[in-house]
């Protein structure tokens, strides 16, 4: 047992913790958790914590379905809405398999490959998420409705705005768990909101996201609302993204941060690989069917380019000064798996860099209004689920990353939900039933 364990097992002793929970996520990014009482997490330090991997997404068959669940100490919070007495706290996994192999399935095990291998490169990518939601109501069943909690826009305040008091209390529940809330604000469409965080490392980033999408839901239940993390809930209404800002630093310099010499070359050939990679890793970043009703609307991105502030653009260079220079990457929405997403993201990023790629030229335009002289020769995202589901499929980029076995899984798994999309007698109730209902 290491010390930092010791330490967990002692502060969970002096302050009356009695439950224990354990979370991760399965291959499409659903959170899951179990939990035991306290005076057992020495023993889920050491020999970890069963699961039926056959019962998990992505996760295996019954052939080989044991699972362990092992608790990282680094990853310890108490959980607000559960206080004492009972207090309850909760640990991210790694998953390992019975010989104690790490089970490559786990998309925090891909994140960390690709992580070490930013840092065998001599980088330390950091990365801040911009996450927005709508807030429903709920009817007399406590089932979601499509009824907005409010009808506000950007920027609103009370009393158009009627989230601002929830917004407060998911910010101090996150700040409660040591996750610093930037801004928050009333977003564009009827009850539609946004929550940022302080940017971080890309491993406690995607923790930090998979926390605060609970956090949310969590207290919007309290409060009688039904929290939405779908891209494209309300037809005509703005949809939900989850803007990726990503910088990299090389002994303690952000290189976003340059405008000549080398360190300027790094940047933007991390960028140009991003932008090059982005159409056959869009799966990952946009994994419902649901997704591509968003694209090309309400600032979402349609096009591979990038420019200067520009919010039409997939890839934008904010107004930003010193640490907080950085690319902001447009596409992705809330319902991906963070870690696979982040994995991909940053190792496209890395593979230009590898490759010393030239940016090309900014777009300054208006590519929501540009004229088709404009748009016509620029790549464009996947138009679809289907077409996304193709061009991963073909890409050798996907699989080196995140391995054959599991980029094959997720495609299966993808293929199926596409099917059933397409083949559905209503698609209004399959909607419903299989994206609002659940993301």
């Amino acid at each position: 047992m290491t010390n930092t364990q010791r330490e967990v097992l002692e502060l969970i002793k002096e302050n009356g913790v009695k439950f224990v929970r354990l979370g991760f996520c399965d291959l499409l990014g659903v959170q899951k958790n179990i939990s035991f009482m306290a005076d057992q997490l020495q023993d889920a330090f050491e020999y970890g914590i069963s699961l039926d991997a056959s019962a998990i997404k992505g996760f295996g068959n019954v052939k080989k379905s044991d699972l362990l669940l092992f608790p990282d100490p680094a990853t310890l919070t108490v959980l607000p809405w559960r206080p004492g007495p009972g207090r309850v706290v909760r640990f991210l996994c790694d998953i390992r398999r019975p010989g104690g192999s790490l089970f490559t399935g786990d998309g925090r095990y891909c994140l960390k490959q690709v992580i070490q291998r930013c840092e065998q490169m001599g980088y330390v990518c950091k990365i801040g998420a911009e996450c927005e939601f709508y807030l429903f109501k709920t009817d007399e069943d406590g089932e979601p409705t499509g009824r907005p909690l409010d009808y506000g826009g950007y920027f609103d305040i009370a009393p158009q705005d009627k989230g601002e008091d929830i917004r407060r209390e998911i910010s101090l529940c996150l700040d409660e768990m040591g996750i610093k809330p930037e801004t928050s604000h009333h977003e564009q469409g009827p009850g539609q909101n946004e929550i940022s965080f302080v940017f971080s490392d890309a491993l406690s980033c995607a923790d930090n996201l998979l926390t605060f999408k609970s956090v949310v839901k969590t207290i919007a239940s309290r409060n009688g609302l039904y929290a939405s993390f779908l891209p494209k809930p309300l037809a005509d209404s703005s949809g939900s993204g989850l803007h990726v800002n990503l910088s990299l630093s090389q002994n303690g310099f952000n290189l976003f941060q340059n405008t000549e010499g080398e360190g300027a070359g790094i940047a933007e050939s991390f960028i140009a690989g991003i932008l090059e990679k982005t159409p056959e890793m869009t799966l990952f970043l946009n994994p419902l069917a649901n997704s591509y009703q968003r694209f090309g609307k309400f600032e979402a991105p349609l096009y591979v380019s990038w420019s200067h502030q520009n919010r039409s653009q997939l890839v934008r260079i904010p107004a930003a000064t010193g640490k907080k220079m950085r690319m902001e990457l447009r596409s992705p929405d809330p319902s991906l798996n963070p870690y696979l997403a982040f994995a991909l993201i940053l190792a496209a990023g890395l593979d230009g860099v590898e490759r010393n790629l030239s940016l090309p030229p900014a777009l300054d335009a208006d590519l929501y209004a540009a004229d088709p002289s404009v748009t016509g020769n620029l790549p464009r995202l996947p138009g679809s689920l289907q077409e996304a589901i193709r061009m991963a499929g073909s890409s050798a980029f996907v699989k080196a990353v995140l391995g054959e076995e599991v980029s094959g899984r997720y495609l299966r798994l993808k293929t199926e939900e596409a099917e059933a999309w397409e083949a559905a007698d209503d698609p209004g109730a399959f909607f419903y039933d299989h994206y609002f209902r659940i993301i």
